[in-house]
This record gives C-alpha cells, structure tokens and sequence, in this order.
C-alpha cells in the first residue's frame, strides 16, 4: 500500500507538472479591446498566440468538445461546431431550401452552385443576432464522400462517383460558405467524412480496405480540392475504418490532411464517435486511450455526449496525468480551433466583415429565385420521344405519390413555402389541374371482431384502437415505397400513423425522425387476411425486443404490439382504388404527368442502406395503367439515387429525373415540361439496370472490381454524364491549346440551350490497370439557336498521372493518351491523342523492404491495421490467399525470403509466374499472440531469378507488413 501511494504521488506530481506547463497569467482587465487577440490589424497567428496564453488550463481543454463554453473573464462567448448545412441551414427553423446535394452537383455549374453557397453562409449568418439552439458558424457541409455504390443510404448527401467532379462543385460550394476570402471567414465549412463512408450497414465497425492506388487515385482526391482551395476548414472523421483502424484516429488527419493547406484546419470527429473507440470498436481500452489517439492523430474536437464537455475533459485530463498527452498536444489542438474563430470575426469589433448580417438574409427574395434556378438546372432528362416540351395551351392531368407534396430529408431545412408538381403546373398554365395520389385508400377490418382499425381527428390525431366505426376515421390512404414498406395517412386528418414508443397515433405531417416510425408491412396470409407489421427503423436495431405485429393491447380496442400468434387478421378493404382514380383524372387530358418516387426517410438515409433500387412495385404499376389510358404520357422520377427503371424506361415516352429539389421543386419542374427552360442537368452516377452489376456495397476496390463508370464494362442504363436537352449540338475537332484543348460547340437546334462538354482521358498502354475514360475537365456552356462557342478544357501533364505501387509516387508514363470531349462519358464526339514524354515504371525490386499493401493484384487478402496508431498490413482470410507482385526483377538471383510476419501460424510460399506457379521458398511462421506484435521470418529461396511476376501465398490469418526477396 505504501508503495502504490508513493507511486500515486510521483505520477499527481507529474501531472501537476504537466498541466502547469499549460497556465497563463490572467489578463489585469478582462475583455480589453486593445488585447492584441481583438486586434483585427494583426496576423492571425499572433492574435492565436497572444489569446492562447491567456487561457488557463481547464479553459484550454473546455474549447476540445464540440460546446465549447464562454469564457466571461475574456469576454468571449460559447462557440459550437456542426450546424448542418447540407443544401440550406437545417434544424433551426424556415429556411431556404435547395435541391439535394446530388441535385446540385447535377447541374454541372461551379458558379452556381458558389452562388447556392454563399446564399447558405448568408443564412447561416443570419442567425447570428439572436443564436438559437443549433446554431454555429462551423457548417458540417459539404459531403465530399464518392458515390461508388448508388445503394449508400446517404446518396442524396454526396456529388458524384468521380473525384474530379465532387472536388469541383465541393470547392465551388465551399468558396460561397466562406466568403471567398480564407482570412476573413463567413463560416467554416467542414467536409464530411473521411474517409471512403460509402456503406451504413454496421458503418462503425466495418472496415473500407483501400489499397494505396484506391486511397490516392480516388478517395482522397474528392477531399483535396476543397481544402487545396481554402474553400473547407477542416474535416470531419467518419465512423468507419479504414485498413482495419478507426478513422477517428487515423493519423492521415494530420500526415496527409494538413499537408494540403499552409492554413490551420479544425478537424472533428462525427457524432458519438470517441465512444465507438471503447465502445462498438473496442479499439482501446479507456475513454482516455481513445481521445489521447484521436487528438494524436489530428482531431481538435470531440462530439461527444451530446451537449455534456465533462466526459470528454475528464479523459483529457486523465491522459495528461498519465503522460498519454503533453501539455503541447493540447495547444496544438486549441490553436487550430482558435484560428477559425479568429479568422470568423468573432473577436473583431462588431464581429467582423460579416457581424452585421442578420435574419432579413433568410428565405429572400434573391434566395427564392436562386432556389429555383437551382432546382432547374440540376433536373435530367432521361428520355423525349418528342412529347417534351408540352403547349401551354393544352390540358394536363398530376397524378401520383408525389404530384401534390414535396418531402424532405433528414439534412433539409424547414421549408418556408412549397410549391409541388401540381402547384407548379397549375400556375404555369394559369388553370387547375385534375390530380390524384394514385394510392389506394382502404379500411382493416378485424376477421375476428369485426371492428374496423379508427385513427384520430385533428392535428394530434389519436391513438389508433379497433371500433365500429366505419366512417372517414377507419379510412388509410397507403403509399408504396417499395421492399415490402408502406406508410399510412388517416383520411380523417391527412396526417401520418407512427408509433410513439407507447402508442400508434395519426399525428405525423410526413415520415420523419432519427427512427422513423411510420413504416408498416401488410404481411398478406394464405387466408387473404393481412397482419399488420410495425417496420420502424429502431425494430432494426440489436437492442429491439418488443414483437411487431399489431392487435388490441388494451381493454378500450387500443393497438399495440402484440407476438404473431395474437396479431390481429385483417380483411384489407379498398375504399377507393389509386389507380382508378389516377386513370380517371388523365382520361380526355392532352397529357398526364406521374411524377413517382422515394420517401427520403425511407428509402435510405443515414444509417439505412438500400436493398432495392427500383420504384415500388404499385409506383410501377400506375404508370403503366397511366400509360395506357393516356399514351402522352410525361414521367418525373423525383428521388435521390440511380434508379433501375425496369421496362418503364422503354415503355414511356418521357422521362425527366429530379432530387428532391425543394421549396420550387414545382415550379422549376413546369418551367423543364412547358419549355420555358432546357432541361441542361447531367448525371452524376452510372445508372446500372440491375443490382446485380453491384459487388457488395463493401467492396471498396473500384479497380480490381470495375466500379464505377471509369472502370465498369457493362451497359449502364444511363452513363456517367449522360443528359438530353430540346436542342442539339454539334462539336468540331479538338485543338491543342497551351493549358490543354478546345473545341467548338454549335447549338444546331431551334432552341437555346445548355451543353455539358465533357473531357475524358484514357491511357493507352500502362504498366498498371487504367480507366477505361477518366474526366479530367467539363464546361457548361449556354448556345442561341445556331450560335458558336469555343470551350476551353484545361488539362496538364499533371492530368496524366497514376499512383505507381513500385515506388510509392506519382507518375506520368511515356505513351500515347486519348483525348475525348462529349456529352457523356458514352457519347464521345471528338477525339485526338497525345504523346506524353514520362517516365516508364521500372520492374521491381524486391532486393529493398518492400511494403506488403504494395501488390498489383490479390486473392482472399484483407487490408489491416498494421499497429494502432499508424500502418497498414495485409491479412490472409483464406488458405492459399496470395498476393502478386508483377514485373520483378530477381536478376541473377535471390537467395533469402525476409518477412515481417503476425498473427496466426501458418506458411509463407514464394512462387513465380502465378499462385500455383513453383516454389522457390517457404517460411514457416510459429504465430504471435497479439496481432500488432510482428516477428522477422527468413527462409532460402533457390531458382529465383530473372524477371518475372512474384506471388507470396499465405495461410490463413497470417498478416504481413513488409518483406523483401535478397
């Protein structure tokens, strides 16, 4: 015991050592304006260090969790990261509202969208006068992460499949967020979430594998752009691992994040994910392991416990006493955070270039037009047999699930005002339309008692019980939104059925909720009766345990959620067919107009991937009876994602596409069908025509697994790029110019119009696996009827380089390279090549340690962590896993196989030409207990020489870091 006191003692007195390294004298009169800290006349950096040795040490440590407190002494005020500001400020009230991010990469159009974010960081300022709950100037926007898979339940968050194009349009929105001027900041754009967050399926424990020519040719190059650019201010760090560590400790927060800017960044991690370290990860053992880790590897500040700092200071403060972190690690951290706040204006007198801007910013008159114009540009047309444009003087007919309502999704703002399809197509022909929902509206009966299910009047509605009452309140319209998932809408207050952790009440305005619970399965029986299944997110969740299924619970008939031997058999009576109505309204109308689709809290969202990316099968439905009750028919697909349309893409003869676009959703949709604008918007994802062109959505190897349009050789539904207009165009040859190629676009339509021109390289012989087209550049450019323009497309030598895994670098290689310039990444119109004077990649020396994640090609091998806090390993996850390294020379011999081996025991095979090519040496590895403890493992080898292609093959659960052939 008096041991372990004295041990106590040595390491309080160590601590108390350390923190007192952080202590500053307080200032003689707190809040000075003439402290050098509010001196907006100096250097962003002396005003950080002069207010930096003003904090004392609690203070210091307070400003790491996302709350930051007030200092009142200093006169500073609480300051918060993570307002949402996806498309539009969201969660703090009315405000405008602009196409899905998908939507706006859609249109192609940097200025606009620059335009959409400077609009955005007005509001966000906006807010500033009165600061409500929520409310930051630390935006969590834009989502920079690819689109490699269109089953990712946040699609609708993220740009594009490509890295050029999100890097773009994320450098575009991010320049209107800030203001354009890094040093003066209108708020600090973070960008979410690095890295390579694809999946929501178990996203904080799967682990995205990215070998290096992945990381640097794709995943990275969408986040460095922006960040290149001084258009974001930081990153946040996702959820997931990546190569088997967490990325809220991947130390690529600092070694390669901060490597792309001179400028200070404040990097976050997302929601609750210092506790996944401890928690789901398991990754380390204390909360104060984990954090300690975290601000190591480059995060400044911990969302954690909601709105509680204490947890996290505690851990600090705990890894400080036991010499985890050093006084210095904290400073590093609080002068990143200090800087963006300097660099806001906070501490400037009246709170700098933009402390004036108040709430008249926010759903503007200017905002509303920018709104529209937005929502425009970003719709594609997908198919016009010529029914498109529609005459103003002719009748129409809105039908369908999203005729008469605009949804919006868990990042929207509230909107100020909603103009849906109907609304829009109704004011531009100055008459009303005829509509309908096209669902089904019926009433549940229970076989047993005969009662019929009742809901609510009212805005509260009420809880739903079984009576006789077989009026309006035993009547549901349902919406089909596919898999299976339908919602209910009591016709007795046009309001949604959920449950609230007690009852079901009709009380919802649409589905909504971080668990949304408006969601139900009719479980069709071989009786014909219906089960009526409760299909909340949370009944998803491992923690759920109630049952599903819905009977009387109560004595008064009240539902509840009752096993499935009690469920209550329903006898599903249809009150009014949707289709029928849907075909009534369209009949004798010159066109009908079905505009279908998703429910973004439904059809994926965070934490819900998708399993189907058709219409629902009742969406499909309609159209086709729509379709033959009015051959005119016009189909507006409004969701978030690549659809796979079925036989409806050839069946129809029109088709225009739309994210869910916002409060002008309708207006910009009538001004696209009557002809008052061009539909000009492109696509920003491969269409794929089945799922069954998808690996699964955790295969992160876009080269080895054809991913994504640069390397997939199907025929896509729809290309990368791809997009009609009214008019068309014409391109002349590509011509080099100094900073690349031009070409000249004629409008040789009847309409002015948009064209997108795209430029694509390809790589003709390489050493490595190429792309099959890659954009290096795109040009959105607007032509009268028979007008010429000449586009520029920039491309540099630079363009041309690859990820060499010989060398670890970047390279050009000699050879001949394609240029092409089109209309889509399928639809080239003109080509030329060019004869680049690079580098050829040398064959490979094995003589040197060479990294194991450095192979070309791979057979049942996992990318792991190669210690906790830095490397990358490979694991076998079979018997006879291999790895090949091409194109070796062995010369005149190698005589001894040196590996760096954990794990599992098992053997080391070399072979040469293939994975069952001969042996020239095996090593056998007894295993380590740990997976982080690696062992140096050497055998003979004999008869290997020459050049040739080299395959290690592993036993299973053997992990490598390095190895060399000598």
């Amino acid at each position: 015991m008096k041991g372990t006191r004295g041990r106590r003692r040595t390491t309080l007195a160590v601590a108390l050592a350390l923190i007192a390294g952080l202590s500053a004298t307080a200032p003689a009169h707190a809040g000075d304006p003439a402290y050098p800290f509010r001196d907006p006349r100096l250097p962003v950096d002396r005003r950080v260090d002069d207010l930096l040795s003003r904090l004392t040490p609690d203070e210091r440590i307070s400003l790491l969790h996302q709350y930051e407190p007030a200092i009142p002494r200093l006169g500073i005020r609480e300051f918060r990261t993570g307002t949402e500001a996806l498309h539009g400020v969201a969660f703090l009230g009315r405000t405008t509202v602009f196409p899905q991010a998908v939507g706006l990469a859609s249109t192609w159009d940097p200025e606009l969208i620059r335009q959409v974010g400077f609009a955005v960081g007005d509001e966000a300022r906006g807010f500033q006068q009165e600061r409500p709950d929520g409310w930051g100037l630390n935006l969590w926007a834009p989502v920079v992460n690819l689109l490699r898979d269109p089953r990712w339940g946040r699609n609708e968050e993220g740009y594009s499949e490509d890295p050029y194009l999100t890097g773009s349009i994320s450098t575009a929105y991010g320049t209107g967020l800030t203001g354009g001027d890094p040093d003066h900041l209108k708020t600090a754009p973070t960008l979410k979430h690095f890295l390579a967050n694809n999946n929501e399926y178990q996203r904080d424990t799967t682990s995205s594998e990215l070998r290096p020519r992945v990381l640097k040719e794709y995943d990275e190059q969408a986040f460095r752009p922006a960040i290149e650019a001084d258009a974001a201010t930081g990153v946040m760090s996702s959820y997931n691992l990546v190569n088997g560590r967490p990325d809220t400790v991947d130390p690529a927060l600092n070694d390669t994040v901060r490597a792309w800017t001179s400028r200070d960044l404040l990097n976050v991690t997302d929601a609750f994910a210092p506790g996944n370290l401890t928690g789901s990860q398991g990754y380390f053992g204390t909360q104060a392991e984990a954090d300690a880790a975290a601000l190591k590897a480059g995060i400044d500040s911990f969302t954690d416990n909601d709105a509680d700092p204490g947890p996290t200071a505690a851990a600090i403060k705990s890894a400080l006493s036991s010499g985890l972190l050093k006084s210095s690690d904290i400073d590093t951290a609080v002068r990143h955070i200090l800087s963006i706040r300097v660099r806001l204006g906070e501490f400037d007198p009246g709170g700098g270039r933009y402390g004036s801007i108040d709430a008249s910013v926010i759903d503007s008159p200017a905002h509303r037009k920018l709104a529209r114009t937005a929502a425009t540009e970003a719709a594609v047309l997908l198919k016009n047999d010529g029914t498109l444009p529609l005459r103003k003087s002719s009748s129409a007919a809105v039908v369908g699930p999203l005729a008469d309502t605009l949804y919006t999704d868990w990042y929207s703002g509230t909107l100020p005002y909603a103009v849906t399809p109907k609304d829009g197509i109704a004011a531009k022909l100055g008459t009303p339309v005829t509509s309908s929902e096209g669902v089904d509206r019926i009433a549940l009966r229970d076989t047993a008692t005969g009662k019929y299910v009742t809901a609510g009047t009212g805005e509260a509605g009420a809880a739903l019980k079984e009576t006789t009452d077989a009026g309006v309140r035993a009547q549901f319209d349902v919406f089909d939104w596919g898999s299976g998932i339908v919602t209910l809408r009591s016709a007795a207050n046009g309001r949604y059925v959920g449950y609230n952790w007690s009852d079901f009440v009709n009380d919802q305005t649409q589905p909504n909720g971080w668990f949304v619970q408006q969601q139900f399965e009719l479980e069709r029986q071989t009786d014909g009766t219906y089960l009526l299944r409760y299909a909340g997110y949370e009944t998803g969740e491992s923690w759920w345990s109630n049952p599903v299924y819905l009977g009387p619970a109560g004595a008064d008939g009240t539902l509840g959620l009752v096993p499935k031997d009690r469920a209550a058999h329903y006898t599903k009576d249809v009150v009014r067919s949707g289709v029928d109505e849907a075909v009534a309204a369209v009949r004798g109308r010159d066109t009908a107009v079905v505009v279908v689709g998703s429910m973004p809290a439904i059809n994926g969202r965070e934490a819900h991937d998708r399993t189907d990316m058709g219409l629902a099968p009742s969406q499909e439905a309609l159209v086709k009876a729509v379709r033959r009750a009015n051959p005119r028919t016009v189909v507006v697909v409004e969701n978030s994602y690549p659809t796979t349309l079925g036989a409806l893409q050839n069946e129809v003869p029109a088709l225009l596409w739309t994210t869910h676009a916002g409060q002008e959703t309708g207006n910009a949709l009538a001004d696209l069908l009557y002809g008052d604008a061009n539909p000009a918007g492109r696509l920003t994802q491969t269409w794929y025509r089945s799922a069954s062109d998808l690996p699964s959505i955790l295969d992160y190897d876009i080269i080895k697994s054809d991913r994504t349009y640069q390397y997939f050789k199907g025929r896509p539904l729809y290309p990368f790029g791809y997009g009609l207009s009214y008019t068309t165009f014409r391109y002349g040859g590509l011509k080099r110019v100094p900073d690349g190629y031009e070409v000249a676009v004629t409008n040789t339509g009847r309409r002015a119009g948009d064209e997108v021109v795209q430029s694509y390289v390809h790589q003709r012989t390489s050493r490595d696996k190429q792309p099959l087209r890659r954009l290096t550049a795109y040009a959105r450019v607007s032509l009268k009827p028979g007008e010429t323009k000449t586009v520029q497309l920039r491309l540099g030598t630079s363009d041309l380089a690859h990820w060499d895994v010989t060398r670890s670098k970047w390279v050009v290689e000699t050879g001949t390279y394609d240029v092409l310039a089109g209309a889509s990444s399928a639809d080239i119109r003109a080509r030329t090549s060019l004869k680049v004077q690079g580098e050829t990649i040398p064959a490979r020396d094995l003589g040197k340690a060479t990294r194991a994640e450095n192979f070309d090609d791979y057979r049942a091998i996992g990318l792991v962590d190669e210690s906790k806090p830095r490397g990358t390993a490979v694991a076998a996850t079979a018997d006879g896993a291999w790895l090949k390294f091409a194109d070796t020379q062995l010369g005149s011999g190698a005589s001894r196989l040196t590996a760096e081996l954990a794990g599992a025991s098992g053997t080391l095979e070399v072979r040469i030409g293939s994975p069952d090519g001969r042996i020239v040496g095996s090593a056998h590895f007894d295993g380590t207990s740990s997976p982080y403890t690696y062992r140096t493992v050497t055998a003979p080898l004999a008869g290997a020489k020459g050049r040739a292609d080299v395959y290690l093959v592993l036993s299973k659960g053997l992990r490598m870091s390095a190895f060399s052939l000598r």
